[in-house]
């Protein structure tokens, strides 16, 4: 229904996620936005619309992918990300139509009597210096498989992803393939099957790629193996300009983001550093170019994962200091949330609803003093899926016609 109604104008719509920004008391009654010095924000909140966000349903706890997937006008459970998708887009990896993407563990294993035993599935998480080195040998040593290309980047420790690049687009079916990981020591990697013919095609292509990796890691004292898990593939998807109208640009610094809004078609930014000023520059620089801006601010959530209140808290103090010069670009639609709340009460991700604020000139206003969770619940927005969130932001740039006669 709603790609029917979208109508064009040249109005800017500008959508600022500060990662796992809802929290839980964790001072005196007070979550972090709550302590937070934030006179900007609380400004903001008096004459804007509030509200609370379900990034996947009441009582799921949702991942980074699933997150953002929400904001951006994807129901999360239609269009899963598979892990090794995740992994590779986490590492500044692509991922087209023609990929299979995996994520991989280097691991420890002996030979016996012609046979293959997992003695370490981590391979004691070497440094992630030392994963860098042997994967490097990797990379120049193994290029292409079969007229497919291998891209490989190293994680941290014993992480990697590995993506095989098809010469043509595969079959939505073609990453149904076993993981490799016996998931305990003393057993054998499982090998690669498929579990039909399309996937078949890719199982031998993968176990080939094994061998061929385990013939160049075998002297390497912990690191002599690969395990792989989470076969998946690009989800198809319409792009978000085909979907919604908008001529989209991601200003992200973190790869994981920069690859979730690639996967959506946006046009990702480069930004020269790593500060939120950095970022605000690319912002004020790309202006004209574009209808919809996604600023994605990471440290609210690495704050809180750390269980570190403070850190968060300052986080967010930095943000309302440089929202001046946000609000001076005079977005026709400001609307700044979070893909998911992290507590850090809880040291990780939590169900709990998370925080919104549109402002525009179509709002009541007026119902809430900050931006806080407490006075978004008093706001004109309620509690309403993620997923629905671009519907508000596309009705208050006047994007949408009316529905019927």
């Amino acid at each position: 229904m709603l790609e029917g109604l979208i109508q064009k104008n040249n109005s800017k719509i500008l959508l600022i996620v500060l990662d796992g920004i809802g929290g839980l008391p964790v001072k005196g009654g007070k979550t972090e936005l709550e302590i937070a010095n934030t006179p900007n924000l609380d400004a903001l909140a008096k004459e804007s619309a509030l509200g609370l966000h379900l990034p996947v349903d009441y009582g799921i706890t949702p991942g980074s992918g699933p997150g953002h997937l929400g904001i951006f006008g994807y129901d999360p459970v239609e269009y899963q990300i598979g892990r090794g998708i995740l992994e590779a887009l986490g590492l500044g990896l692509t991922v087209r139509e023609t990929d299979i993407a995996i994520r991989g563990n280097y691991a420890t294993v002996e030979y016996q009597n012609g046979s293959v035993i997992v003695k370490d599935r981590r391979a004691g998480r070497i440094p992630t210096e030392e994963n860098r080195r042997i994967t490097q040998k990797l990379k120049e040593s193994i290029k292409v498989i079969d007229g497919v290309e291998v891209l490989l980047e190293a994680g941290m420790e014993h992480r990697l992803a590995v993506v095989l690049r098809f010469p043509e687009p595969l079959p939505e079916d073609s990453a149904l393939i076993n993981d490799t990981d016996p998931q305990k020591e003393g057993k054998p990697p499982l090998e690669p099957k498929g579990k039909n013919e399309h996937s078949q095609k890719v199982a031998d292509v993968v176990k080939k790629f094994l061998e061929r990796a385990s013939e160049v890691l075998k002297d390497e004292p912990k690191a002599n193996y690969i395990l792989l898990r989470g076969f998946s593939q690009k989800p198809k998807m319409k792009s978000f300009e085909e979907r919604f109208g908008l001529k989209a640009c991601a200003i992200a610094v973190y790869p994981m983001y920069r690859g979730l809004a690639s996967l959506v078609g946006m046009d990702v930014l480069d930004v020269q550093g790593q500060s939120l000023e950095d970022q605000i520059k690319v912002l004020k620089d790309n202006w004209n170019n574009y209808d919809f801006f996604f600023l994605h601010i990471k440290k609210t959530d690495s704050y809180g994962e750390d269980g570190n209140w403070e850190g968060k808290v300052k986080v967010i103090e930095e943000f309302d200091s440089k929202l001046p010069q946000i609000l001076a670009l005079n977005p026709e639609v400001l609307v700044i949330t979070g893909d998911h709340s992290t507590p850090s009460l809880l040291k990780g991700h939590s169900w709990h609803p998370v925080p919104v604020l549109l402002k525009s000139p179509y709002v009541l206003g007026m119902t809430s003093n900050r931006f806080t969770e407490r006075e978004c619940l008093k706001g004109e927005l309620g509690i309403f899926p993620a997923k629905k969130l671009i519907n508000l932001m596309l009705a208050h740039s006047l994007r949408l016609s009316k529905f019927g006669a």
